[in-house]
């Protein structure tokens, strides 16, 4: 579905980038990997991943920065201690890295990526995952060589979705900020983009919704193939 009635008259961004986690990763897996340390409580899964998300944002508004992979370690030590469980730090963290890191991707993901490239887009990965993570996420998936360029917020000091890190993607790439489009399966990211002036296509991955108060998403689709089938016909 495209919100625009000028479906064949868009223009084409200039820069693709895309969200990593869930929207071009199978977070599926996971479940298992989180469920073991969590007493085979796999249900939680999406409670740790919003922890590690909002102490991600608690993070960069106090000015600090800490690798998300840690930060989703210290949100499964909270997720678990809420359920009677110890992880030690240690622990925690050979739990996320062996679950974050060896994600499958999505399967259209590939072809879609393929396609886009043979449309001429450039495609950049934009994550939250720090630079070694991002790496070996992309190695494992067989993705490395789909994405022209890897951008992780390590490098910019914020996490999405400070507007900051969206102004700092699109200067890192040499565009400006309504040259850019973020496709991304969290209505969070996509608002995040939306509000610091990019475009943005959101994947309703399932349980993933649009957050209501944010500006209209230009696409909003089921999978990246659909995404991908309204982005080729963009002049």
């Amino acid at each position: 579905m495209i919100n625009n009635s000028e479906t064949l008259k868009q223009r084409r961004p200039k820069v693709l980038f895309f969200d990593v986690n869930e929207t071009v990763l199978d977070l599926t897996q996971m479940k298992k990997h989180i469920g073991a340390a969590l007493a085979g409580k796999e249900e939680l899964l999406s409670l740790w991943f919003t922890t590690m998300l909002h102490y991600s944002l608690v993070t960069s508004a106090s000015g600090q920065y800490k690798p998300f992979g840690h930060i989703g370690a210290a949100a499964l030590q909270m997720v678990a201690a809420n359920n009677d469980i110890i992880i030690s730090e240690e622990d925690a963290r050979k739990v996320i890295t062996q679950a974050m890191q060896n994600l499958p991707a999505h399967p259209e993901v590939k072809e879609a990526l393929t396609q886009l490239k043979k449309a001429g887009y450039t495609l950049v990965a934009f994550t939250n995952s720090s630079n070694e993570g991002l790496k070996n996420q992309f190695k494992n998936a067989g993705l490395t060589d789909y994405f022209d360029e890897r951008l992780s917020v390590e490098d910019s000091g914020k996490f999405k979705p400070f507007t900051n890190t969206y102004v700092w993607g699109a200067h890192k790439m040499g565009v400006q900020l309504e040259e850019c489009m973020l496709i991304a399966a969290h209505g969070w990211d996509v608002a995040g983009a939306l509000w610091a002036g990019w475009r943005a296509a959101f994947v309703s991955r399932p349980g993933q919704q649009i957050f209501p108060l944010a500006p209209k998403t230009e696409i909003v689709e089921t999978d990246l193939k659909k995404v991908t089938e309204i982005l080729v016909t963009y002049t």
